[in-house]
């Protein structure tokens, strides 16, 4: 295939995407993101997680993961900093009571000291020392990140 071609198959795919939040279903036949994982994240998380714990996810994109795993709204909160999804977001999230504020993960959270039991994380940038500062003693951070081995025919078949 060459290269205007490729391009203009490209540009196709871009127009019929439809992309909202982290919705990548209109690719899901013919991508696997993270079947071959020997874990199953949600999974991990849902095994911590309890009904009164204070919850934050961190870089939630649309809030499509969070909402597989979330027990109470109410103390739920989701940190976002994207802009075309920090609306829907918006629009998303907080009817359910969920509290969204538009931030970046790798900033200084808009939450108060010792606040959260569990963090989340997948895939997004986060500071260490905020972590810290906004969990409980005890509380849990747990992570999903990207791997130097990820996506590696897709890097290869590139480069």
């Amino acid at each position: 295939m060459n290269r205007k071609t490729l391009l203009n198959e490209w540009l196709h795919e871009q127009e019929i995407a439809h992309i909202k939040g982290w919705d990548f279903s209109h690719i899901r036949e013919r991508y696997r993101e993270e079947d071959d994982l020997p874990w199953d994240f949600e999974s991990i998380i849902k095994s911590y997680l309890r009904k009164n714990d204070y919850l934050l996810d961190m870089e939630t994109g649309g809030g499509e993961f969070l909402l597989s795993f979330l027990l109470n709204p109410k103390y739920t909160s989701a940190i976002e900093g994207y802009e075309p999804n920090i609306k829907i977001c918006e629009e998303r999230l907080i009817p359910l009571g969920i509290d969204f504020k538009p931030a970046d993960g790798g900033d200084e959270l808009p939450f108060k000291d010792n606040y959260f039991d569990i963090i989340t994380n997948r895939h997004g940038e986060y500071n260490v020392n905020e972590l810290k500062r906004v969990l409980k003693s005890g509380g849990l951070f747990l992570t999903q990140q990207v791997g130097a081995e990820n996506d590696r025919e897709l890097v290869e078949l590139l480069i």
